[in-house]
């Protein structure tokens, strides 16, 4: 068991701390400033994050397990292997944002502006990027993934699946697909692709 992590709603000052090993479990942060905080190995479940600045910070196997982030800002945040099932997202500031590895599975980025993050080898299963503006997407596992309104024009979408995309219900035009995506695509549509 690491060590708690206190905060029950408290505004605390606690830029550029060390979270390696910090464990929460319903807690509550509000306010509370962790920026350029690092950490390895860290748990927080079922907690609350309101107006909390992760701005520059640098997490590596972190675990933030149906967590909710309201008015957050994960500005130059780097996430490493990180775990976020099950999380959600609401009106926080993503951009620069670096994501690589870990699982995503489930999470809510419902209007999310993500068109100057990057988010690479992810496991997205069944997240919901309704309505989002998206960037960097690259090597992701997005099946059962909700794409409905999304903006993906200055997407770049290589390597990532794209079985459950409707062509029709996104923006698409100028995003950035490989040739196996393109096909895909091209069948999301309809239409019957056959070899010459």
């Amino acid at each position: 068991m690491g060590k708690p992590v206190p905060s029950r709603g408290v505004t605390t000052d606690r830029y550029g701390e060390d979270l390696t090993g910090a464990s929460s479990e319903g807690e509550s942060f509000v306010g509370v400033d962790l920026t350029e905080c690092t950490g390895r190995g860290a748990s927080f479940v079922d907690c609350r994050f309101v107006n909390v600045s992760l701005a520059c910070a640098v997490l590596d196997g972190v675990l933030f397990e149906r967590c909710a982030f309201t008015r957050c800002s994960l500005f130059q945040a780097s996430l490493t292997d990180c775990k976020l099932v099950g999380s959600r997202f609401a009106e926080c500031k993503l951009d620069q944002l670096t994501a690589s590895g870990g699982d995503w599975s489930f999470v809510s980025l419902v209007r999310a502006d993500l068109r100057r993050a990057r988010l690479e080898d992810l496991r997205l299963r069944e997240a919901d990027l309704t309505a989002a503006k998206v960037g960097v997407l690259q090597r992701c596992d997005t099946s059962g993934t909700t794409w409905r309104g999304a903006d993906l024009s200055a997407a770049d979408l290589r390597g990532s699946d794209l079985s459950s995309l409707g062509p029709g219900e996104v923006t698409l035009a100028g995003a950035v697909v490989d040739g196996m995506q393109a096909v895909t695509l091209v069948q999301n549509l309809g239409v019957d692709v056959r070899p010459e």
